[in-house]
């Protein structure tokens, strides 16, 4: 795998910026929302939050295409590198959650 980190994003060796709307249709495409949600926010009872500040790629990658627990693995047979710089880009775009302060309904 040929990865440069750039700017907080995978960029391929070949210089093409990771695309993060391609990383949500993959995201989904390959079922990654069933035990991260839609928004990567995870659930306790599925599988971990992956966005927003995910995990360095490298980390990310690795345990992608060797998990432990119950996550099956995402082969680059199944998963291209590019595809997975694309889920990564994705996940780097979730804006953070606003601050608790900022919730009308939990500062009642």
């Amino acid at each position: 795998m040929r990865f440069a980190i750039l700017m907080g994003l995978a960029a391929t060796a070949w210089g093409e910026a990771p695309d993060a709307e391609n990383g949500r249709h993959l995201f989904a495409r390959y079922g990654c929302y069933q035990c991260h949600q839609l928004e990567a926010q995870g659930a306790a009872a599925t599988g971990p939050r992956l966005g927003p500040r995910p995990i360095p790629f490298a980390n990310f990658t690795k345990y992608v295409r060797r998990p432990t627990g119950q996550m099956p693995p995402y082969t680059a047979k199944v998963v291209k590198d590019s595809e997975l710089a694309d889920i990564y880009a994705f996940l780097e775009s979730l804006p953070a959650p606003p601050p608790v302060k900022d919730i009308p309904l939990l500062n009642q």
